[in-house]
């Protein structure tokens, strides 16, 4: 029996929850799940230029479990922009993160990062 998985840490819950291209009737389209902590390691790595070992200190849990989320996470947003899918962000074992989102993702453990850089 798998042991069961381990919650990952997300500062936040995604502003929005449902993408798609403008202008398609939305049941006529594929439709493509990705879940919170999935699209967390994207914010994580590609918005924040975090790397994974950080990335996985951020949501507690191992690197190569952060490597296989981020790798799950990209291949699904390709398949979004080259199909013309519809994304919709739920789910996952996560836990959302009790400290201040500001204080947390810019505390000591990580060099203050962000989009400009």
């Amino acid at each position: 029996m798998p042991r069961p998985p381990k919650p990952r840490n997300i500062c936040e819950l995604p502003k929005y929850s449902v993408f798609g291209p403008k202008g398609v009737k939305m049941n006529k389209l594929n439709k493509i799940e990705m879940t919170i902590d999935e699209l967390e390691t994207i914010k994580l790595i590609d918005y924040y230029g975090y790397t994974q070992e950080e990335a996985s200190t951020q949501m507690n849990v191992a690197r190569t479990t952060v490597q296989r989320i981020y790798e799950i996470a990209r291949k699904k947003v390709s398949q979004l922009l080259i199909e013309g899918a519809v994304l919709f962000i739920e789910g996952g074992e996560i836990v959302l993160c009790d400290e201040n989102c500001e204080d947390c993702m810019s505390s000591g453990r990580f060099r203050n990062r962000n989009r400009s850089e």
